[in-house]
């Protein structure tokens, strides 16, 4: 009998390293999924050929993560929409934006690997592969953005659910509101700049990537585009709320700009050609 046995525990980086790198001896891509990486590790290495290797149970971070923490991510897609459709408000638009965007990665993603592997491109695999990394990390924030954003509207409903007996109470549920609602404006945006992001990528492989897989990539420029489009909608409607008129300011130019509507009037002052209701 061959293998190798895990005295303990082990961090999550070092499986991932260890993943990449037999991933790179045999010049294949390396932007694939954690779990992928994982997989590959462990096989390599033949962590389970003496006992089996269970992750949740070896990998440190695993077992310090809070399930809490990604409730609607961790739902089957017939959960995730059944949940979206129910009479509950969240997860909502926001969290359906980081998930179109989080699509939108994936396929791009998708395309990067196809084209690494490709037959006839082998000279091309490292740039594909790099490619595929990028998208990966695109797509990991996304998911996680998912969740963040219905815990950020969660917060705001804590926050308008706290005593307003008094005045000392009334202050207090002020400046939760206020605490909560910034971090339901900085969300969404977080969710544009990050599909914003991805564009590089959907262009790169629609131009440079697999041809036969060039549907693939405009259906992942129109999720992407979705995604930036719908988040921006959570973003002015939160900003609606929120004190820090400079900072609203501030924030909402930046997301017209990246919504690709940023032009000037003629007086040189930049406009959001939407109405103004």
């Amino acid at each position: 009998m061959t293998g190798s046995e895990l005295v303990g525990l082990i961090p999550l980086q070092s499986m991932l390293d260890a993943g990449k790198y037999f991933l790179t001896k045999q010049q294949r891509s390396t932007g694939v999924s954690e779990k992928e990486l994982i997989r590959i590790a462990v096989l390599s290495m033949g962590l389970d050929e003496l006992a089996p290797f269970v992750p949740e149970e070896r990998i440190i971070e695993y077992l310090l993560k809070k399930n809490t923490d990604a409730k609607l991510v961790s739902l089957s897609l017939k959960d995730f929409a059944d949940e979206t459709a129910s009479e509950s408000p969240a997860p909502g638009g926001g969290s359906i934006a980081a998930y179109a965007g989080a699509l939108g990665a994936s396929l791009a993603t998708m395309v990067a690997n196809l084209s690494s592997h490709k037959k006839g491109w082998d000279q091309r695999w490292k740039e594909f592969s790099d490619w595929a990394e990028k998208g990966q990390g695109y797509k990991d924030q996304l998911i996680r953005l998912v969740d963040a954003d219905t815990h950020a509207f969660n917060g705001i409903m804590a926050a308008f659910g706290l005593p307003k007996g008094n005045d000392e109470e009334k202050a207090i549920r002020h400046a939760a509101i206020q605490a909560a609602t910034r971090t339901a404006i900085e969300i969404p945006f977080k969710v544009m700049e990050t599909a914003y992001a991805c564009l590089d990528l959907i262009k790169a492989m629609a131009i440079h990537g697999n041809p036969n897989s060039i549907s693939d990539a405009g259906v992942g420029a129109l999720c992407v585009r979705a995604a930036v489009l719908g988040a921006y909608m959570n973003v002015r409607i939160n900003a609606a709320g929120y004190d820090d008129k400079a900072f609203v300011k501030d924030i909402l130019a930046k997301g017209a700009a990246l919504r690709g509507i940023h032009h000037r009037d003629g007086n040189g002052n930049s406009r959001d050609r939407r109405r103004k209701d």
